[in-house]
């Protein structure tokens, strides 16, 4: 896993020199995905050289990407040996020149993540774990927050692209808001759980696709971060891929924030 890891980690940092001179260019074509979510040229290139030195290197690997193969229905491929990608997490961030973007990916086997790399190209930030060997930034280890009282917990999440969607959540969001120090919405969610990860955020919910979270609940896991769900995981998707209401805290509040949020 330590070779599979520095592999993820150079392939990370090239897709973040494609992303960030792309941008600097002005070379982005906009789109949108299913009419409101936002896709850029960037988003569809770095995918492309992600998955070309995958498939080059690791031919017999699955991929499960979220701009060119985000359905993968055979619990055999989920499980098998899977590399799981975000090229751009923050994309809208990354449209608008704001710094809070990240390219993301995740190798697991057997249903559980084993590397993890989120790496920041406009903050130059790269996040790295390896399954049981401890979380890094920058090369120098990270644990979690020590905060133990809710009250006092600077806490992150996000929210769907759907307006709808984001309307059921306002009761939530309230609760939070009259229970914590604050919220924060940095509008990466790799971002958000790296950050609770190494103390900026002390916890963090949404509900998130698997390319979201892949790499950075691991990362989180690795720091000290109890990571979790609100309900029970149901169906093919193994659990730590599964973003469907999603906890990370650091363990002193997690359990306050589970039955905040429920």
């Amino acid at each position: 896993m330590s070779e599979v890891l520095e592999f993820a980690e150079d392939l990370a940092r090239r897709a973040g020199v494609l992303i960030a001179q792309a941008r600097a260019d002005r070379a982005l074509d906009l789109s949108y995905k299913e009419g409101i979510e936002l896709l850029t040229s960037a988003d569809l290139q770095a995918d492309q050289l992600i998955r070309n030195e995958i498939e080059k290197t690791f031919p017999d690997h699955y991929i499960l990407s979220e701009e060119s193969s985000p359905h993968l229905t055979d619990p055999a491929q989920l499980r098998g040996p899977l590399w799981v990608i975000d090229p751009i997490d923050g994309t809208v961030n990354y449209a608008y020149n704001q710094q809070q973007v990240a390219v993301s990916i995740a190798f697991a086997e057997g249903g559980q993540v084993q590397v993890g790399v989120v790496h920041c190209p406009f903050v130059e930030e790269t996040f790295t774990a390896r399954r049981g060997a401890g979380a890094w930034l920058n090369g120098h280890a990270i644990r979690t927050s020590e905060c133990s009282e809710l009250s006092r917990a600077l806490i992150g999440t996000g929210f769907p692209y759907a307006a709808e969607g984001r309307v059921a959540l306002v009761d939530r969001l309230r609760r939070v808001l009259g229970h914590c120090r604050d919220i924060r919405r940095v509008g990466s969610a790799a971002i958000d759980l790296c950050w609770v990860a190494m103390g900026r955020l002390d916890g963090f919910y949404e509900s998130l696709k698997p390319w979201d979270l892949a790499a950075a609940a691991l990362i989180a896991r690795e720091a000290g971060a109890r990571v979790g769900h609100l309900q029970l995981v149901e169906g093919e998707l193994p659990e730590e891929l599964d973003g469907r209401d999603l906890v990370a805290a650091a363990p002193g509040i997690y359990e306050q924030l589970v039955a905040l949020l429920r």
